[in-house]
C-alpha cells in the first residue's frame, strides 16, 4: 500500500509535469536569439506571445489537445469492414429484387461482399438450345448478375460500359452453374471485373469480362 506522501507525490506528478513542459517550451531557442535567466519567467507574467518561438510551440500544444476529443469523434464515425460489408449486402439484395430477368431465369445472389459477387442458376429445361446445351445467351446473362451486383456492391449505381465473354465447354440441363465476380480495377467512375462461370463439379464454362460506369446516386437508401 503506498503511503501518505506517495499519494500526495502520485497526485502533484500531472500537474509538476505540465509546469516542467512548459517552462521547457518557454526557454526554447530560436535561431539567432537566445532567452537568458529570468527571460522566460518575465513572459510568463507578461503572457507569452503566440509570435515568439515559445508562445508558438505552447500554443500548438494546447491546440492539440483541444482538437483530441473532435478527432477521436471522426475516428468513430469512419466506416469499418463490418459496415461495408453490410451495405454490400443489402445493395446486391435491393439490385437483384428489381431485376425482373434475373427473377425469371431463378438467378440468386449466393455470396457479396465490396468488390465482388458469387451468383448461380440452375440450367432448366426451358433453358436449352437446339444441341441440348446450355443457350450461350443464358450464360452470358448469369455472368452479367454477377458484374451488376459486383460493381454495385458499395451502394454506388453502375451500369456496364462494355462486356465480352468466351465460351469455353458446354453447360446441360440440371447443371447448377456459378458466376463469381470479381474488381480487377476500379477508379474513379470506371471499373473492370472478371467473371469465371463453372458449373457443380467445378469445370470452367465461361471468361466474361466488363467494365462499369458509375451513374451517380445509390442502390438502395435502406
Amino acid at each position: 500500500m503506498a503511503s501518505a506522501d506517495e499519494s500526495r507525490e502520485s497526485a502533484l506528478a500531472p500537474v509538476e509535469a505540465q509546469r516542467i513542459a512548459e517552462r521547457a517550451a518557454e526557454t526554447l531557442v530560436a535561431p539567432g536569439h537566445a532567452v537568458y535567466a529570468g527571460e522566460a519567467e518575465r513572459a510568463g507574467q507578461a503572457g507569452t506571445s503566440a509570435a515568439s518561438p515559445a508562445g508558438a510551440v505552447l500554443a500548438a500544444a494546447r491546440s492539440s489537445q483541444a482538437s483530441a476529443p473532435a478527432a477521436g469523434a471522426d475516428l468513430a464515425r469512419m466506416p469499418t469492414v463490418a459496415d461495408a460489408q453490410r451495405l454490400a449486402e443489402r445493395a446486391g439484395e435491393a439490385l437483384l429484387a428489381r431485376d425482373t430477368t434475373a427473377i425469371m431465369l431463378g438467378i440468386r445472389i449466393a455470396d457479396v461482399r465490396p468488390g465482388g459477387a458469387r451468383v448461380t442458376m440452375t440450367v432448366r429445361p426451358d433453358m436449352v438450345n437446339g444441341h441440348r446445351s446450355c443457350h450461350g445467351g443464358l450464360i452470358f446473362t448469369l455472368a452479367d448478375s454477377a458484374f451488376a451486383v459486383a460493381c454495385n456492391s458499395r451502394n454506388e449505381r453502375s451500369v456496364a460500359a462494355a462486356a465480352t465473354i468466351d465460351f469455353l465447354s458446354p453447360a446441360f440441363e440440371g447443371d447448377e452453374l456459378s458466376a463469381e465476380g470479381t474488381e480487377q480495377w476500379h477508379s474513379g467512375r470506371t471499373g473492370i471485373y472478371e467473371i469465371k462461370v463453372t458449373n457443380q463439379r467445378g469445370e470452367l464454362i465461361a471468361l466474361f469480362r466488363g467494365r462499369s460506369h458509375r451513374i451517380g446516386g445509390a442502390v438502395t437508401t435502406d
